[in-house]
C-alpha cells in the first residue's frame, strides 16, 4: 500500500523538521532582542541548510528560472501554484537564503515539529470556515509583512496533485494589496512527481520560475481586480513554458 510505503518518508521528513530544533536559539534571540533584519538572515540561512539538506536525502534537483526577479528588499508576498508537498522545499532552496514563511491550513499546527516550525519561521495558519479567526490571521500576516518578512500563499488552497492548476481562491491577494507589499508571481512545474504521482517517493527535478514583482502601492480597486486576473494567467503562462 502508498501508506506503508510512505511511512519511512514521513519519519524522515519530521526527523529532518525536529533539527531545525539546533537553529532555533539564533532566531528567538534575534526575535526577542527586537532585530527583526537579524531575524529574517537567521531564518533565511536556516531553512536553506534545511532545504537543501532534504532536496538531496529525497534526490530533488531544483532548476530556478529568472532569479533576477526576486527583490532586494524583504516585506513581499510570494504567490505560487501549489502541485505537491514538495513545492515547500523547492521555493526556499530557489530563493537561496531568503526568509519566507507560508500560509497553511490550521489543521498543519498540530503536526509534531511541523505545526512550531511554521511559526518559527514567521508562518500562520488560517482556519477554514471561520471567517473571523482567519481575518484575525490575515491581519496579523499583514504586519508581518509591513515589518519586512516575507510570506508565500498558494491560492488553490490546497495541492492540484498534478500539472493542471486549479481555480484561485477569492481573498488570496488581499494579504498583499492590504499590506501594499510587492507580490511576486511564481510558477513551480513538476513538483507532483516527488510524492503526489505514484503515492509515494519518487526522485525529481522541479522549476521554480519567478516573475517580475509587482506592486500594489497605490492601486485602484480596478486596478487590484486586474491583477488578480494577471496573475493567475502570468503563473499558468510559466508552467506552460517550464512543461
Amino acid at each position: 500500500m502508498a501508506i506503508l510505503r510512505n511511512i519511512p518518508t514521513l519519519i524522515k521528513v519530521l526527523g529532518s523538521i525536529s533539527s531545525l530544533d539546533r537553529y532555533s536559539k539564533g532566531i528567538l534571540e534575534a526575535r526577542e532582542a527586537g532585530d527583526p533584519v537579524k531575524e529574517r538572515e537567521v531564518i533565511g540561512e536556516d531553512i536553506k541548510i534545511w532545504a537543501n539538506k532534504v532536496a538531496d536525502e529525497f534526490s530533488l534537483t531544483i532548476e530556478v528560472e529568472n532569479p533576477e526577479n526576486i527583490p532586494e528588499q524583504d516585506g513581499c508576498v510570494y504567490i505560487a501554484n501549489h502541485q505537491g508537498y514538495a513545492d515547500i522545499v523547492a521555493l526556499i532552496v530557489a530563493l537561496d537564503g531568503r526568509q519566507i514563511g507560508f500560509i497553511a491550513k490550521d489543521s498543519l499546527e498540530k503536526v509534531p515539529y511541523l505545526g512550531k516550525w511554521i511559526k518559527l519561521i514567521r508562518g500562520l495558519f488560517i482556519k477554514r470556515g471561520d471567517n473571523r479567526e482567519a481575518l484575525k490571521s490575515m491581519r496579523e500576516g499583514i504586519d508581518l509583512v509591513k515589518k519586512g518578512y516575507n510570506l508565500a500563499i498558494f491560492p488553490e488552497g490546497t495541492r492540484s496533485r498534478g500539472p493542471k492548476m486549479g481555480k484561485f481562491k477569492a481573498g488570496s491577494f488581499k494579504l498583499a494589496t492590504k499590506a501594499k507589499a510587492p507580490i511576486v508571481p511564481v510558477s513551480i512545474s513538476g513538483s507532483y512527481k516527488c510524492f503526489e504521482e505514484k503515492g509515494y517517493h519518487q526522485p525529481a527535478t522541479i522549476k521554480v520560475m519567478f516573475h517580475p514583482p509587482i506592486e500594489t502601492k497605490d492601486l485602484s480597486r480596478q486596478d487590484i481586480m486586474d491583477i488578480e486576473k494577471e496573475i493567475p494567467s502570468t503563473i499558468q503562462n510559466g508552467l506552460s513554458m517550464m512543461s
